[in-house]
């Protein structure tokens, strides 16, 4: 089983990886074409509020209340299956369809409840309400694509859902280099990026579906039991998956009161942070939901443990080094994928201190999203809620107090502390409830990690050039030397676990 998890995980890291790829492009060309001023800092917004919303609803709270009632349908039979995904589809379309026109009519509203410090700069607000009406739209073509890739997670079609954000990339790219120039505001061209990159992505996965024999037939029928059980897993859902969400939604509200380039400094390091977490924390958080929910349905209480047991240790064998290296490495990382054009060297200096605040939270990022489905797969989303509202309320608690001293980077080190209290509290909370029980050989593993990532961080020590030898450096002479300190830690690093007794192949086997 450990064998079978870990293919669908290096499937969908693999697609992923391609998609983030395509993300550092499209942030490039943003950054050399867009800068870090007013034009991107309303984008950004204007983006940040359907993207929330479709995190929310989508992608959060909608996959996992889903999904779990979708595998006790198809224990159920074939006929209750369509049924309950023809009665789903046609809820959260309409639903969808409701909340998208009431978003583009209030658009000037949203953005000064989302950002109220653009009130004082009348150009910014009527730029950030013009752009939010084009993407808002977004929010409903992605929903509707989340609920197409559930289905195909939920029957082992791993890949096709995580490559379908490449196409956002894409369009992204394609309008800041092609449509840019046919704007008054050039900016303008990325809102009409995110719209179009969310009518193709929902194209996209309906050829799969129909092959699958699982294309939704849209029916409104509010009263289904199996809709009416998605209801009530969701509403409490949406805050308990999304607390991350939600922080960092706060911080670009707060953001919006601080200097000009503030919210773009945020957004550049919270991309470089999203690229672990993508690549490898959404992976295995979207593989184990789907498993741990069958092991639920079919009372494999030993088995539900194991699997939780195995997610964390990968967790802390790959991205413990990742947040070492983005916190050590964080203004090379963003000299070297930013810094070129408008992009200047003091833009990448400001975003590497809140990237290096955002590295420490990178751990509990991920272990949130491989803990919380310990939860949902049994269908419990209060505990989460109580524990999300915990650490929503302390984040904006030391919001106000940190961001006072340490500005933009005070933001970003609440938002990581935050998620530190709401892991540590989903970890105590499977504990109690007897869940999981971690299985032997945990304090041998931390050990051989500490010496491993050790090792690590002396080789970025004497391998890393001065910072000004950075700023000097020509676009791939930054390239070559980022992949040889890369490159040469990890060789470090994963040397040192196999002399160390760690061998990878052995956690493809289950845990007895």
């Amino acid at each position: 089983m450990s064998e079978k998890l870990f293919k669908s995980t290096a499937i969908v890291s693999g697609m992923t990886f391609i998609s983030r790829i395509l993300g550092f492009i499209r942030d490039i060309v943003i950054a050399r074409l867009f800068g870090a001023g007013l034009g991107t800092d309303v984008f950004f917004v204007a983006f940040k509020i359907p993207n929330f919303l479709r995190r929310l609803f989508a992608e959060g709270a909608f996959s996992q209340a889903f999904i779990p009632v979708l595998a006790e349908y198809r224990e159920r039979g074939e006929s209750d299956l369509k049924q309950l995904i023809a009665n789903t589809s046609g809820a959260l379309a309409t639903i969808l369809f409701i909340i998208t026109a009431i978003g583009v009519i209030a658009a000037p509203i949203l953005i000064m409840v989302f950002a109220p410090g653009f009130i004082s700069n009348p150009e910014k607000l009527d730029l950030a309400g013009d752009l939010l009406k084009i993407t808002f739209p977004y929010l409903f073509f992605i929903s509707l694509t989340a609920l197409a890739g559930s289905i195909l997670n939920s029957f082992g079609k791993f890949a096709v859902p995580a490559f379908t954000p490449v196409f956002l990339n894409i369009a992204l790219i394609a309008s800041a280099l092609w449509l840019s120039p046919h704007f008054e505001q050039p900016v303008t061209a990325l809102a009409w990026g995110v719209f179009i990159g969310g009518v193709v992505q929902l194209l996209f996965q309906i050829p799969f579906l129909i092959r699958l024999g699982h294309l939704p037939k849209p029916q409104f029928n509010w009263q289904h039991s199996g809709v009416q059980k998605i209801k009530k897993l969701m509403i409490p859902a949406m805050f308990g998956v999304s607390v991350s969400q939600i922080n960092l939604l706060l911080d670009t509200l707060l953001a919006s009161f601080l200097v000009t380039g503030s919210i773009s400094w945020l957004y550049y390091s919270d991309r470089l942070v999203e690229f672990p977490l993508g690549v490898f924390g959404i992976a295995i958080a979207t593989v184990i939901l789907p498993s741990l929910s069958k092991k639920h349905a079919a009372a494999s209480t030993k088995e539900f443990s194991n699997t939780i047991d195995w997610a964390l240790r990968w967790v802390f064998i790959i991205a413990t080094p990742a947040a070492l290296g983005l916190f050590y490495l964080a203004e090379p990382l963003l000299l070297t994928l930013f810094q070129y054009q408008a992009f200047s060297t003091e833009h990448a200096y400001q975003a590497s201190l809140s990237l290096m605040a955002y590295s420490l939270g990178l751990l509990p990022f991920i272990f949130i999203k491989v803990l919380a489905p310990g939860y949902f797969a049994r269908q419990d989303t209060k505990t989460p809620v109580k524990i999300g509202i915990i650490a929503m309320v302390s984040n904006m608690i030391l919001n106000i107090i940190l961001m006072l001293q340490f500005a933009h980077v005070g933001l970003a080190l609440a938002t990581a502390i935050s998620a530190m209290l709401n892991a540590g509290l989903l970890y105590r909370g499977l504990r109690k409830e007897k869940v999981y029980q971690p299985n032997p050989g945990w304090m041998t593993l931390w050990l051989k990690l500490l010496f491993a990532n050790a090792g690590l961080l002396l080789i970025l020590f004497f391998l890393t050039p001065d910072i000004t030898i950075w700023q000097e450096s020509a676009v791939w002479q930054r390239i070559n030397m980022l992949l040889i300190v890369i490159g040469s830690a990890a060789l470090a690093y994963f040397v040192l676990l196999h002399l160390l007794g760690i061998r990878i192949k052995q956690l493809f086997k289950p845990q007895q």
